[in-house]
């Protein structure tokens, strides 16, 4: 069983398997500098379906279906599922998901639920009551305009600070120790809110609470940001990216070498008008699972802590002039399966 060595942080005893993976995109995320590492990039956004939203549940499911079809598995070797998105009641993973009778634990972590699902589902795996479990999440730019924004045909002017949500999905199987890359060990982060009110200045709400979560994994296994080949954050776009690394600075911990976002990976920002970079939970969900994933199942990156980042505001809190609090959760992930061998 994974062993909790503080109060927010556990090492697996037995690291379970990333067994097999998927990333699906959208046309926009079709046309940036990483998109030979995406299953499938989608030109059609509505994905064959009448409304954004149904596309957004097209879009996962057809992310999880092939998840398990590349680990050679069936809908019915899956034991649970973690997955969840950003719309109201989850309603892109619900409809979905609903068709593959897999049992499942909804979760909201705002754009941090890929880590978040990866986390449980490492946990719940390494305990030995999980058997095989899928970590998923999904978010579309159209649909998240219209819940948090406004939809599309309003035709808002976006302010320099505001990033694209990302039109994209990840999903992982998780299943007991096989073959890397393994999950070695997760910190669970907190809510941290600096009283950030700027609904389109996500990054800065988000950076405090990964600089927390990523000075709390370090301290708590005594690594170092030179045990990594990337320090990987979820969306915190170039602004929020900035900022993190001058936060740690203070704290005297420099990944600035070490630091990637995958908000910032996803776009040309000289080719593509994505202001601060990208966001949304298929952001990191499909650059973990497109790109990061490959590298470490080959061997070409070692060890990497993946820190998706969540905004966990709702529109009626933004409307109603509340701050943003922040979370994010820290997952390592490794192509070996010994602690010391970092």
């Amino acid at each position: 069983m994974a062993k909790k060595i503080a109060r927010n942080t556990f090492i697996m005893e037995n690291p379970p398997t990333i067994h097999s993976f998927a990333g699906i995109a959208g046309k926009t995320e079709g046309e940036g500098p990483i998109n030979y590492c995406f299953d499938e990039i989608c030109e059609d956004s509505y994905f064959g379906q009448e409304t954004w939203e149904k596309a957004e549940s097209e879009l996962i499911k057809r992310t999880i279906n092939k998840a398990i079809e590349k680990g050679g598995l069936k809908a019915d070797d899956v034991d649970y599922m973690f997955a969840g998105d950003l719309l109201n009641q989850c309603i892109g993973t619900t409809y979905g998901i609903r068709e593959l009778n897999i049992p499942v634990f909804g979760i909201y972590g705002a754009c941090s639920t890929m880590s978040e699902g990866l986390a449980l589902g490492a946990l719940m795996t390494d305990s030995g009551l999980g058997g095989n479990v899928i970590a998923a999440t999904s978010s579309h730019y159209a649909a998240a305009e219209r819940q948090f924004r406004f939809p599309l045909s309003y035709g808002g002017i976006r302010t320099p600070t505001s990033q694209w949500t990302a039109t994209a999905a990840g999903a992982a199987v998780i299943t007991p120790k096989y073959t890397a890359p393994y999950i070695r060990g997760v910190t669970v982060g907190k809510i941290v809110d600096m009283g950030v009110t700027d609904a389109a200045n996500m990054g800065a709400a988000m950076a405090p609470a990964a600089a927390y979560v990523i000075k709390t994994f370090l301290t708590d296994t005594a690594m170092t940001p030179a045990d990594f080949d990337s320090i990987v954050t979820g969306d915190l776009g170039t602004i929020g990216s900035s900022l993190l690394i001058d936060i740690l600075k203070g704290e005297n911990i420099d990944i600035s070498m070490k630091h990637k976002d995958c908000g910032v990976m996803l776009y040309d920002p000289q080719k593509q008008d994505t202001h601060a970079g990208g966001s949304g939970c298929g952001c990191s969900a499909s650059v973990l699972c497109g790109y990061f994933l490959n590298k470490l199942k080959t061997g070409e990156l070692k060890n990497i802590l993946f820190c998706a980042t969540g905004a966990l505001m709702s529109p009626t809190s933004a409307q109603q002039g509340e701050s943003i609090p922040g979370i994010s959760h820290a997952v390592f992930i490794s192509n070996t399966d010994r602690f010391s061998d970092s």
